[in-house]
């Protein structure tokens, strides 16, 4: 009895089912398919975001190209333009700002802060003042919680100096990030500098057709060399300091607004300024 239990187990073998094996690799190869199809939709959802957010970032700038950065503004524009950058917004709500993305230059496209448009209204106004370019340049690449921000006014005087390009003023500030998109500026020092004059006024200073004295050229090499700084703080003055949120930033546009009223910014990535 115990020989024939024994031979009986002896030819028992496991039963593997075919049918389950070709059921196991079939569903093996449902998983990996519908991970992929799950990674094409993925891919394909952030190339449609990519691009919606494109859209969304060329229409901003549709609508403030017709501004003249700001001076000329309807209602219905600055409405518009609001909304706008709520979109434009929406699309890197709560992220932290990335310093290494914001070191760089950023020209200006378009404010309503009040201290920058009355530069444009009086350019306007004023036939001898000209303002050109706007830039901020934002020098934080190694930092980690802060860095030099530097405004940046490109203006001139027609006839005296170069159009547009005649000189520079330049407003430095520090800035620290107090919270994800917060940053606290703290301003150190205002400097007039890269005074390019006119031919005009390279003629009455050093007239072209006799030979220049030396006492002329040196004035000409003093005028393009000029640079006045002027410090903001003091021990017996407080610092002047502003809250800026950095409401929008990716590789190519910026988007700011000063805290407590002072005015919404777009920026644009511009060339390297050198000083």
């Amino acid at each position: 009895m115990i020989s024939a239990a024994f031979s009986s187990a002896l030819c028992v073998r496991p039963i593997v089912s075919f049918s389950n094996t070709i059921r196991g690799v079939h569903n093996h190869g449902r998983v990996a398919c519908l991970a992929t199809s799950m990674s094409s939709t993925s891919m394909t959802m952030a190339r449609d975001t990519e691009n919606e957010l494109e859209s969304r970032k060329y229409e901003l700038l549709n609508i403030v190209q017709d501004t003249q950065r700001g001076l000329v503004t309807t209602a219905d524009q600055r409405s518009a333009i609001e909304e706008a950058m709520v979109v434009v917004e929406g699309f890197d709500a709560g992220k932290e700002i990335d310093l290494s993305k914001l070191d760089g230059t950023w020209r200006l496209q378009y404010t309503s802060a009040p201290d920058v448009v009355v530069l444009f209204e009086s350019a306007a106004r004023l036939p001898f003042f000209q303002v050109g370019q706007i830039f901020q340049k934002f020098e934080c690449q190694n930092e980690s919680r802060g860095g030099l921000v530097r405004n940046v006014i490109k203006w001139s005087v027609p006839r005296l100096l170069e159009e547009n390009e005649g000189a520079t003023l330049i407003v430095s500030a520090r800035f620290s990030c107090i919270s994800a998109r917060n940053i606290y500026l703290k301003f150190e020092e205002i400097s007039l500098q890269n005074i390019n004059i006119s031919d005009e006024l390279q003629t009455v200073i050093a007239p072209a057709v006799l030979p220049r004295s030396f006492l002329s050229l040196q004035i000409l090499q003093f005028i393009r060399t000029l640079k006045a700084q002027v410090p903001v703080t003091s021990p017996e003055r407080r610092s002047v300091g502003g809250l800026y949120y950095l409401s929008y930033l990716d590789k190519n546009m910026l988007l700011g607004r000063a805290v407590g009223g002072g005015g919404v910014f777009v920026f644009t990535r511009a060339q390297a300024l050198i000083f």
